[in-house]
């Protein structure tokens, strides 16, 4: 007897919803015990570089000493510039910082990946509303890396209130998103916004939840424990609207303890850990190397560097020694040896940090600031940048043509 109308209907909704299941899954990056595997189905060693200062400006790569955070960075140009002036500053850095240039030239020297910290208020604003330029950015980006057949890491480098309690989080000192509710569900909103909006898209390797939560020097024994289930909880909320992607538990301590994790609680979870200025003998990563055998997940190196093109190349060996891939740190910086891209320093620059900082009062003369200023919107044009071959041979990547 054959089956009834209804019965072969079901049929092929399953049928259906199957092949379409696996049809997604061959365009996203998985997980399979210890291994990322690419979409063709190879294992995937990451090789990636951060887009560092762009969506996430940082004090330091300004040269700045004192105005540390995103927060006293917008401070200090609206002091030097007035806030219209300002304003036209930053949305011709955020257009001039990383452009198609950029992401072209980072895959024809070998990284097939890309890391981009974002700062949550160009994506939501102060009363919770999921709007602003940072859509538009990272919207432009993608494309790029789409078509460079790049992939890229979505990284939230700070979260509403702070999840880290320094700087580069941008929050009060504290990391309040573990103690203030609105400030937890803000982040998992943003979340599901950035998941909505990028279901299925294949340039995306995965979302890396948190930058290097929970300092070492706060509560650990209160915070330590609320981290894994605020990662379930984002990651729930994540695959409700784009399943099968790929998310990345940052460790706690400034990324460099796993001691608050237990066995994973998804499928598709991978552990990433930042590490700057360490051992480069296996003493160094042996803790990390136990936990991913003792669960089978992979590992990921999601910051390092910011030392010399030696150290560089033993610690990046290390890793690939033990299948771990890696995202330096940074792609582009001002007037340094240890990024692929440095910025010339403008004339002037000095007495723009030192009124930046406060150890100035006195506002440097309109022309110098014009001056220098203009140089730098001009040098962090990719063309006038200094790529910095030997860094590059570090990583194994391409050296100088």
């Amino acid at each position: 007897m054959g089956y009834s109308r209804t019965v072969r209907l079901l049929l092929a909704l399953l049928l259906f919803f199957g092949l379409a299941t696996a049809s997604r899954a061959d365009t996203i990056v998985r997980i399979e015990g210890k291994n990322f595997i690419a979409p063709d189905g190879g294992t995937l060693l990451i090789k990636g570089i951060s887009l560092g200062n762009w969506l996430m400006p940082e004090g330091y790569m300004f040269k700045f000493e004192v105005a540390k955070s995103p927060r006293q960075i917008y401070g200090a140009f609206d002091r030097l510039l007035g806030p219209e002036r300002a304003q036209a500053f930053w949305r011709r850095f955020r257009d001039t910082y990383i452009t198609q240039d950029d992401i072209a030239f980072i895959k024809s020297v070998g990284f097939n990946t890309v890391r981009i910290p974002l700062h949550y208020r160009l994506f939501m604003n102060a009363d919770g509303e999921i709007t602003g330029e940072g859509w538009f950015l990272l919207d432009r980006v993608l494309g790029w890396v789409r078509d460079a057949g790049l992939l890229a890491i979505v990284d939230l480098h700070a979260a509403p209130g702070g999840q880290t309690g320094i700087n580069h989080d941008d929050g009060p000192g504290y990391p309040l998103m573990f103690y203030v509710s609105r400030d937890r569900l803000l982040t998992v909103k943003l979340w599901r916004a950035i998941a909505k909006r990028y279901a299925g898209n294949p340039a995306i390797l995965g979302y890396d939840i948190l930058n290097e939560p929970i300092a070492p020097y706060h509560d650990v024994a209160t915070l330590n424990p609320r981290l894994e289930p605020f990662y379930k909880e984002v990651t729930a909320a994540i695959r409700e609207v784009d399943p099968g992607r790929v998310v990345i538990l940052a460790a706690g301590q400034w990324s460099s303890s796993f001691d608050m994790f237990g066995t994973p609680f998804a499928d598709n979870l991978a552990y990433t850990y930042h590490s700057f200025w360490a051992s480069t003998k296996r003493d160094s990563i042996q803790r990390h190397l136990n936990f991913s055998a003792r669960y089978d997940v992979p590992l990921f190196l999601g910051e390092t560097g910011e030392l010399t093109d030696e150290w560089n190349a033993r610690f990046r060996k290390l890793h690939e020694t033990h299948g771990i891939g890696w995202s330096f740190w940074t792609y582009k910086n001002l007037d340094t040896p240890s990024t692929v891209v440095s910025i010339p320093r403008p004339d002037g620059w000095n007495e723009i940090v030192a009124f930046a900082d406060g150890k100035r009062t006195t506002k440097p003369d309109a022309t110098l600031i014009d001056r220098a200023i203009a140089e730098y919107l001009d040098g962090i044009r990719f063309r006038n940048g200094m790529v910095r071959w030997s860094y590059l041979e570090s990583l194994g990547l391409k050296g100088a043509p």
